[in-house]
């Protein structure tokens, strides 16, 4: 293992150094290229049209962070990665190295990425989400999809049999088999064996299950519930505002009044939901403050928001790009703007800062876990404790040090690992967390035992966030952004470190933004398997789904 130094910083305070620990290889022997940090720097890319991989450059231009690359036949190509370059690098400066990718990857030797993919040997991170698209039909015609099935003239809609086997072989991964799946579509719901699917997610293994959905569906009680009963968690809701007019633009008709049923639903069935709006410049951003304040009313029932900004498929001259590109750094400037609730530079980290804690807690349990070692600039996000009877959200940064918890989780993990002992290591970590919680600035009620049942019901689904009485734990929410990659922002050193993935019939495994971007496997996949729409012409004709992401704009 190689080591690599650097000072991170919290609220501008110098910490002293640390150590991160880098791998030098996957597990099957390719080199891993360590993250590269600070502005400017070189990347690989793609042509928006050609698709080749290209030499990029990201650099930091009036504050904020663009990208430029130039394809030999199709021109140079500029756009915004971030609007603020201060959180940029604060994302890169709370991440705590690679993984080593999966021990069984279908694709070994490989040399080309993002082209020889399946998951490949060049891969860092095994799967941590994966999404099982079920079906590419739809009760909606959205203007706003990645999924393109309203355009698609066929049906794709795998067998039973072949997303058993899809499911079996994430199960099958190594050393991490897969815990948590997500249908998607389409929309999912429309599948003809919906909930035998979710049944045996269930007897697969499988410790959380979630739908990405539009919730015209889960309207319907007797469906919610018997969808309960069958194994499944969680709604990740496509939720795009608070008003119709949104709904009208975003998804082509009014569906707030099915929205709230479905979020009443779900409430009596025992289901838990992530809202996933999908951000559109100058059509819902003025709205994140309002769906915000709507998720904390519905504390009981909402654990998070997975915000999604566009991204664009089709042709854009760069002056429409910049226009529409909303990125993750506005997403951080928006919720303090209309919430007066977060700090844009303190309260946010990436989403992989949780890394020390899989590695500590793998070495406690002496099994690995699954560790979210993704991009720093894929995802950031924030946690809100919640009192649910005043309603006040307090960020976990107010009363809880992240910077210094994080660098002792991130040094214990390492002395975890070695320990022959595993007590002294589990009461050095529980003093460690503890030195970082002030329990002057805590929420009412937020005691330090409190605050380490809700941190062990964010990863045991048999505590959960919240679940119970509301002693045990404290109502948390999720408050996070993933900005999914286009080809016009397309960066290879995020795909080589994603850990949301698509599993297709052909037995392979795809990172995100390789299935619904850059190479678009999701078409090559689609059309294999697939059939024209006139063989099954009893059944509904396709149209855009619950997918949430991308616009075509040509």
């Amino acid at each position: 293992m190689a080591t690599v130094t650097y000072t991170p910083t919290v609220r501008s305070r110098p910490r002293p150094s640390f150590e991160v620990v880098q791998p030098a290889t996957t597990y099957t022997g390719s080199p891993i290229e360590p993250l590269a940090k600070g502005l400017p720097k070189a990347t690989q890319s793609v042509c928006p049209e050609c698709l080749q991989v290209i030499d990029a450059r990201l650099f930091e231009e009036n504050g904020a962070v663009y990208m430029e690359k130039r394809c030999a036949a199709h021109g140079e190509f500029r756009d915004k990665i971030y609007s603020d370059a201060r959180l940029y690098l604060k994302m890169e400066e709370w991440t705590f190295g690679d993984n080593r990718g999966l021990e069984n990857p279908a694709v070994l030797n490989a040399t080309r990425c993002p082209d020889d993919c399946g998951l490949c040997s060049l891969h860092t991170s095994h799967t941590v989400l994966s999404n099982v698209d079920l079906t590419n039909r739809c009760n909606l015609t959205c203007p706003v999809c990645f999924a393109n099935a309203n355009v698609a003239g066929y049906l794709y809609e795998p067998s039973f049999e072949q997303v058993t086997a899809m499911l079996a072989g994430l199960r099958a991964q190594r050393p991490v088999p897969n815990r948590v799946v997500q249908f998607s579509g389409g929309e999912p719901t429309l599948y003809p064996r919906f909930h035998d699917i979710l049944r045996k997610a269930t007897e697969l293994g499988f410790t959380h299950i979630q739908v990405a959905t539009n919730g015209i569906n889960f309207a319907d009680l007797e469906f919610a519930e018997k969808a309960k009963e069958a194994g499944l968690h969680t709604l990740y809701l496509q939720f795009d505002g608070i008003t119709d007019d949104v709904y009208l633009r975003t998804r082509g008709q009014r569906l707030m009044a099915a929205k709230l049923a479905c979020i009443e639903n779900c409430r009596r069935a025992g289901l838990k939901i992530v809202f996933v709006p999908t951000i559109v410049k100058g059509v819902n951003d003025h709205q994140i403050g309002d769906m915000i304040h709507f998720a904390i009313d519905n504390i009981d029932v909402v654990s998070g928001f997975s915000f999604q900004p566009v991204a664009f498929t089709g042709r854009i001259n760069r002056r429409q790009l910049e226009a529409q590109r909303f990125t993750q750094s506005d997403l951080a400037h928006s919720v303090a703007e209309q919430t007066g609730l977060t700090d844009t530079y303190n309260d946010w980290f990436p989403l992989s800062c949780t890394s020390p804690f899989s590695k500590l807690l793998s070495a406690l349990q002496n099994f690995q876990r699954p560790n979210l070692t993704s991009h720093p600039h894929c995802a950031m996000g924030t946690y809100l404790y919640v009192d649910p009877r005043t309603k006040t959200a307090v960020p976990i940064t107010r009363f809880f040090e992240m910077g210094g918890m994080l660098r002792d989780i991130d040094l214990l993990a390492r002395k975890a690992a070695g320990a022959r002992f595993k007590m002294f290591s589990k009461i050095s970590a529980w003093n460690s967390l503890h030195r970082h919680f002030k329990a002057q600035f805590a929420p009412p009620g937020l005691t330090f035992e409190r605050f380490l049942n809700t941190l062990q019901g964010m990863t045991d689904h048999a505590h959960g966030r919240g679940a119970g009485d509301g002693t045990f734990t404290y109502k948390t929410l999720l408050v996070a952004g993933m900005h999914f990659m286009d080809v016009y922002n397309y960066d290879i050193s995020r795909v080589k470190r994603c850990v949301i993935h698509y599993t297709a019939p052909n037995g392979l495994v795809y990172p995100f933004c390789t299935y619904n971007s850059g190479p678009c496997f999701r078409e090559k996949i689609e059309k294999q398997f697939s059939v024209p729409l006139d063989l099954k012409a009893a059944k509904p004709a396709p149209s855009n789904g619950s997918g949430n992401g991308l616009v075509n704009v040509s």
